[in-house]
């Protein structure tokens, strides 16, 4: 089942609300669609997403696509290529001009597990089919008639567990959005704060224990500060006992092992790269450091998730992109719900294809209306 081809889709659509945190907001999704072709017809599946400036013409993506990146997959098979290890030496040290490393990642894997008839997850070697998830907000610019409706919602379809961003110039708005929170979660439930970066080391100490007299006990508190200031992180940790420091997001694998080593996480955040989580996932069980998975692209982290026995928890931000393939993973009563199918079990839809491929940048004005949210009313 060697590679033969691939197809790339331009997507871009405008979002059902203002997504983003302390530091950035975004108003439309910006999405290339990546499936490898094999000679039996199989197609692997990936996406890239540009969060906070517009993917260019369909027509340069391929050109990138096929200059930068196809040499080194054409005529190769999936499953020998997803623990290839590069030198990373002088010029080849460098990003692609788009980023097209985590969609080729997940391609490559879904491709590979499809090869063995196998779920991606199964593949990994995961002993479960499900993780406890927690919903996400992505609300800072939300009002706060929005941010309670969009978790009112949550509690509705069984979360239990809720997150949302803070590091607003304004402390007492912080305060205000966890005392917003706490009116309508239950009793008992698990809260984690986001800065996004905000704060400094010291200033992160004296606002967390000011929310910690405010009455909020937090299960984390996610990048409060610059994610290689690794004393600073590390300071955190032994000087704010009664949460725990969640880090690590921002950074590449060289830069995830280096936090490991200073000792500046009590959980490592990681996102899609399937192979990147698999290494640093194996690295931090053997330093007794959890990881959780943060967002990733219609939640194909579930597998990694599933396969890393020390991950408790995967994120959901309900960013509407389910319509973009014909069977989203489920969620069930606070779990993420790994698929049975062979590979990640994400098939790109040919309906949306039709609907939402847009081969040209479209300015703000030609955009038009969000697609219907398939896990969120609208707040229109």
């Amino acid at each position: 089942m060697t590679i033969v081809n691939f197809r790339i889709t331009r997507f871009q659509f405008a979002r059902d609300r203002v997504v983003g945190d302390s530091q950035v907001r975004t108003t439309e999704a910006n999405i290339a669609a990546l499936e490898l072709i094999s000679d039996t017809g199989q197609v692997g599946l990936g996406f890239m997403q540009i969060l906070f400036s517009v993917v260019p013409d369909q027509v340069e993506i391929e050109r990138s696509f096929a200059h930068e990146v196809w040499p080194s997959l054409e005529g190769q098979r999936a499953i020998a290529l997803v623990h290839r290890v590069s030198r990373p030496r002088g010029g080849n040290q460098r990003s692609s001009t788009l980023p097209f490393h985590e969609a080729v990642q997940v391609a490559l894997w879904d491709l590979a597990a499809k090869e063995v008839g196998l779920p991606l997850h199964r593949m990994l070697g995961s002993r479960r089919d499900r993780v406890k998830c927690y919903a996400s907000g992505l609300d800072f610019h939300l009002s706060d008639e929005h941010f309670t409706a969009l978790f009112a919602q949550a509690v509705e379809q069984g979360y239990r567990a809720f997150k949302i961003k803070v590091g607003h110039e304004d402390f007492e708005r912080d305060l205000h959005r966890l005392d917003l929170l706490r009116g309508v979660v239950p009793a008992g439930s698990q809260v984690m704060i986001d800065p996004n970066e905000a704060w400094n080391a010291k200033e992160a100490i004296v606002k967390l224990e000011a929310i910690r007299r405010a009455g909020h006990d937090l299960l984390w508190v996610e990048d409060p500060i610059l994610r290689d200031d690794y004393d600073g992180l590390r300071m955190l940790r032994r000087s704010v006992t009664w949460t725990q420091i969640n880090s690590g997001e921002y950074l590449d694998l060289n830069g995830k092992r280096l936090l490991l080593g200073a000792n500046g996480a009590d959980l490592l955040n990681v996102h899609g790269q399937v192979t990147d989580v698999m290494h640093i996932g194996w690295l931090a069980a053997a330093v007794g450091v959890p990881v959780s998975l943060g967002n990733t692209f219609l939640e194909v982290g579930v597998h990694m998730a599933a396969a890393l026995p020390e991950v408790e928890w995967v994120e959901f931000s309900f960013q509407n992109f389910e319509h973009l393939v014909d069977e989203p993973i489920a969620i069930q009563d606070g779990y993420i719900i790994a698929p049975d199918r062979p590979g990640h079990g994400l098939t790109l839809s040919e309906s949306a294809r039709a609907e939402w491929a847009r081969p040209h940048v479209l300015t703000p004005d030609q955009i038009g209306p969000a697609p219907a949210n398939q896990r969120l009313r609208t707040f229109a």
